[in-house]
């Protein structure tokens, strides 16, 4: 394989595999230094809502807090809603906040049959679509990154900006080939616990992480459904992201952790209005691992977002009289 496809294989399988599924909030297993305490469990507080997908797979969602902006968040590969609950409490406060569960994760349904990550986006539009907002934020981490790319389009002029949570490395290189997908896939389906466990374990995390917090990943991530967590990491590692850069005219942010290079350079070329913030000593999972550095990234990059909504468009140039 060429330099360019390790690269790409990389960034791309560290990008989905950057989640783990989990019943309880993964904070519970952080290491000691964490300087946030657990958010309540998304269960707690307001009840679950449901809302039926385009394909009639009925999506489970939450709702927090009240403001004028909603700030949707969604979730990566064999991930929940839990997974942001160390983010809802700095979030509330300022933002409505909706906690989205993917068909065939969390409570959602399962009954779909094509993981394409054209499907999760119509997941996401469905939710918006119950959310009575003027101004949305998509705050997707890693697959939910792809995600809310492709579910922009699909709510409009409503949303007005996009921070993606380590993610988008691969932006503006070529695709692999199905061949070599079908080759990377090949041990996740012959042993999907096993494979799943390893790549965990030696990749996803800094040399140093806490033991507790690896053991925990690895084996939660493990527990999703082979039938929907294999199509869906195809899916992701298929996409062409080239029409849904075109289609995105808003800003688009990234908090990425400093264990694989983030060219930010190569994105703009694609995406000419990108920000990119940089965790470092953190992996997969900046939210979790530095929640207090991670929330006031996103909470500075939503601010930016909302001063830029707000400011008055430009006026058309009037024609010069003839």
């Amino acid at each position: 394989m060429t330099t360019g496809r390790s690269i790409l294989w990389v960034a791309l399988l560290g990008a989905l595999c950057a989640c783990a599924r989990h019943d309880t909030p993964p904070a519970a297993a952080a290491a000691p230094t964490t300087t946030a305490p657990p958010a309540p469990a998304v269960a707690q507080g307001a009840g679950p809502r449901l809302v039926m997908s385009p394909d009639n797979v009925h999506i489970e969602y939450q709702v927090y807090g009240a403001g004028e902006t909603a700030v949707i968040l969604i979730h990566g590969w064999a991930c929940d809603a839990n997974y942001w609950n160390m983010q809802l409490e700095a979030l509330k406060g300022h933002y409505t906040v909706v906690a989205v569960n993917l068909a065939g994760h969390g409570g959602s349904g399962a009954n779909r049959t094509d993981w394409s990550i054209a499907n999760y986006a119509a997941d996401v539009a469905a939710v918006a679509g119950q959310v009575p907002n003027a101004h949305i934020v998509l705050v997707g981490h890693s697959m939910g990154a792809t995600v809310a790319l492709a579910a922009a389009p699909l709510i409009g002029s409503r949303v007005s900006g996009i921070v993606a949570v380590d993610a988008l490395r691969s932006v503006g290189l070529p695709p692999l080939p199905a061949r070599e997908i079908d080759k990377h896939l090949a041990p996740f389906r012959a042993d999907f616990v096993g494979e799943t466990r390893k790549l965990v374990t030696g990749s996803l995390l800094p040399r140093g992480a806490d033991k507790t917090l690896v053991q925990k990943i690895a084996y939660d991530m493990s527990l999703e459904p082979p039938a929907v967590a294999i199509p869906s990491m195809q899916a992701l590692l298929s996409v062409d992201l080239t029409p849904l850069l075109a289609a995105i005219h808003v800003p688009v942010y990234a908090i990425n952790s400093d264990l694989a290079p983030t060219d930010a350079g190569r994105i703009r070329k694609s995406l000419p209005d990108f920000t990119l913030d940089v965790m470092e000593h953190t992996g997969d999972f900046p939210m979790l691992e530095a929640p207090a550095r991670f929330n006031s990234l996103l909470r500075k990059d939503l601010e930016a977002i909302a001063t830029r909504a707000a400011a008055p468009k430009a006026a058309a140039p009037v024609p010069s009289a003839p």
